[in-house]
């Protein structure tokens, strides 16, 4: 058999194992919008875990940090810095307090639902302006993922861009159109394991082919000292030392976006108590930061190796991480470790279109049949159907979004990033930390960062250039929500009272 059989074959298992996995899910899945959405709040943490890391990275661990580290060096790997970080604090002050507000506060099972239930907003703006910015900003994020499988069709098998990222588009599509939350969460953590495992596997075998590590180090110094040089050097850097420490608190600034990832936090909706968040905490941490070194090592080694067999060099750095695999691997192995790199893509996808489908029906189509006095009540059956079309909905604009692609995997994945960062990260915070949060000050808090990153990112100048959009996306919110939030805050005796409740049963004995 030829190598692209070989290949071909381990996709083609990996493919089927997801949609058997889908199907489970499908049968576990009962027809309640809880169930479908939210997978009935009986997550363990091993389940949690790798779950929201696995949805987390996306294709950027395996194919836009290494393209990332493979052009400009080590300065590249303050995000994973950024991101580690953020990930062990979001897990050890967000998540115990998430699932125990959530709970309490109407038993909510989206984000938008439980900032109107905790602040109590009868004008249902907050949810309605929460649902909105879902829409817009995972439209682009699962575009990423999108354009993530056109590229690594178009280098892994020769296949044309469009083809391979439909045949992705259509096969998450399936799995998660039928098997919810659950049939997203299931395979994130299938998916989770086997990019683990590629990632490990990958830099070590290329290491040992390359000579050791000394001789890795070496070859990269030859080539370019500041590759290895974690505040950068030359040309990008010809701003001076104000424009690397720019530079390198933007990187760091990812962390900030953990706060804000609705597709990241559901998760911790889902643990069965909020006690479950210190396991789930020790787990998703480590897998992260294992996964991040494998990433960063895959990069450097790839440099240090394409120097010295020029020919082979890839056309596109972000598919470094792919063109070792395919080099150093029996074509079945390398065609497994493909298929981890589409695992980090569809496990993004899934859970991405989950919580904007949820945004549609939950948080949209029922404040609007409300408002609009429509007195009839749908079964919940009906409403997982409607999230289903949803579903399908969403993923039909993201792959028109991604037919021609402009951007690069990083470039749509840190606009989607900051846009939730910016917008939804301290109102998550202040609603679970500050007695004191409005519902208006929520309100204005949520569409100034929204519109201050949205803005920021479209635009092109010497310091909308140097600084990540999240930072002053995140700033502006932060303000504004506070300062309306003093002027607009009225105390009610039961809300001080749930606020109490849910932080006493927060609380990780």
């Amino acid at each position: 058999m030829t190598e692209t059989t070989f290949r071909t074959i381990a996709i083609v298992l990996y493919f089927a194992g997801m949609l058997a996995i889908g199907w489970f899910a499908y049968r576990k899945t009962k027809n309640s919008l809880d169930d479908y959405m939210l997978a009935g709040r009986g997550l363990r943490p091993s389940v949690a875990a790798l779950s929201a890391g696995a949805s987390d990275m996306s294709g950027w661990l395996l194919m836009g940090l290494p393209g990332a580290i493979y052009v400009a060096g080590l300065v590249e790997a303050w995000i994973a810095v950024g991101l580690t970080v953020g990930a062990w604090v979001n897990w050890k002050f967000v998540a115990p307090r998430l699932r125990a507000f959530t709970e309490k506060a109407g038993d909510s099972i989206t984000i938008p639902s439980f900032f109107e239930q905790r602040l109590k907003d009868n004008t249902r703006l907050l949810r309605v302006v929460c649902g909105v910015i879902i829409l817009v900003f995972f439209t682009f994020y699962v575009s990423s993922g999108m354009v993530a499988a056109g590229k690594f069709f178009e280098s892994s098998f020769g296949l044309n861009y469009l083809a391979g990222m439909l045949i992705v588009a259509a096969i998450t599509m399936i799995y998660t159109l039928f098997g919810g939350f659950l049939g997203a969460t299931l395979t994130d953590v299938a998916q989770g394991l086997l990019m683990f495992a590629a990632l490990v596997a990958v830099p070590i075998v290329a290491v040992i082919n390359a000579g050791g590590p000394a001789t890795v180090i070496s070859n990269v110094r030859e080539i370019d000292p500041s590759l290895l040089n974690v505040f950068g050097s030359g040309s990008f850097w010809a701003g001076g030392t104000s424009a690397t420490y720019l530079a390198v608190i933007s990187a760091l600034a990812w962390g900030l976006g953990y706060f804000g990832q609705p597709h990241i936090i559901v998760r911790f909706m889902a643990l069965r108590t909020p006690a479950d968040a210190t396991v789930a905490r020790r787990i998703g941490v480590g897998w992260m930061g294992i996964s991040a070194l494998g990433a960063i090592a895959t990069s450097i080694v790839g440099i240090s190796y394409f120097s010295d067999h020029a020919d082979m060099e890839p056309t596109d750095p972000e598919t470094v991480f792919l063109d070792l695999a395919q080099i150093l691997f029996h074509p079945f192995i390398a065609g497994l470790v493909l298929a981890a790199v589409l695992a980090a893509i569809m496990s993004t996808i899934s859970s991405q279109l989950v919580v904007t489908s949820s945004a549609l029906i939950e948080d949209l189509y029922k404040i609007v049949a409300l408002r609009t006095g429509s007195k009839r009540t749908l079964q919940d059956k009906t409403y997982v159907l409607l999230g289903r079309l949803g579903i399908l909905v969403v993923a039909v604009i993201a792959v028109l979004l991604a037919i021609s692609p402009s951007n690069s995997i990083l470039d749509l994945v840190a606009f989607a990033w900051a846009g939730f960062g910016a917008s939804f990260g301290p109102v998550v915070l202040l609603t679970l930390f500050w007695k004191k949060l409005s519902n208006w000050g929520a309100l204005f808090g949520l569409i100034s960062g929204a519109a201050v990153a949205f803005i920021w990112g479209q635009v092109s100048t010497p310091l909308t250039d140097s600084i990540y959009e999240i930072i002053p996306g995140f700033a502006i919110n932060l303000i504004v929500t506070i300062v309306v939030s003093k002027f607009t805050y009225k105390p009610n005796a039961d809300t001080d009272q749930e606020f109490d409740e849910s932080v006493e049963l927060s609380r990780v004995k």
